[in-house]
């Protein structure tokens, strides 16, 4: 059953990721053409894998968050949850490390930051929800709203 509270959280991480994924579409629309008429072959392949890194980023988290949305609702089983069809993966979504982001256009250098800190909160949220499925329980998002946890990793 869900709690105000917990569908509060979902629907505004669920909000929250619809918002990012439509400002990278127009961000890839807009703005891709501008950046590979800046850039030498070499950057314009760096800028492009970096655009499909949010897009995958997105992709999962959103995957993730409708994945939720359905268990709490009853629509899918904590077994199917569980499955690894609904995993977060890839180290390349999660690991920012190596990149040069000061060469990076600004634009897509903010998507990149905001994705990343997107998909660390909803890493950490599923690391939580995994534990309690192993344990035969459905999560409640309600312990998440308690001022001594923080979505952002750290003590409120």
């Amino acid at each position: 059953m869900q709690t105000n509270k917990t569908a509060n959280l979902l629907d505004r991480t669920f909000d929250e990721g619809i918002a990012l994924t439509m400002e990278v579409r127009n961000y890839i629309a807009f703005h891709e053409q501008a950046d590979r008429r800046e850039y030498d072959l070499p950057h314009c392949l760096q800028v492009g894998f970096q655009h499909t890194r949010v897009s995958a980023r997105l992709i999962q988290v959103m995957t993730w968050l409708l994945a939720m949305k359905a268990l709490l609702a009853g629509e899918i089983s904590p077994e199917q949850f569980a499955g690894p069809q609904y995993a977060l993966g890839g180290e390349d979504c999660a690991d920012d490390e190596g990149l040069d982001m000061a060469t990076m256009p600004p634009g897509l250098r903010s998507l990149l930051e905001r994705s990343h800190a997107l998909y660390a909160r909803i890493h950490r949220l599923d690391d939580m929800v995994r534990i309690k499925l192993e344990a035969g329980e459905v999560p409640n998002f309600a312990m998440l709203a308690s001022p001594v946890i923080s979505l952002a990793g750290g003590q409120a």
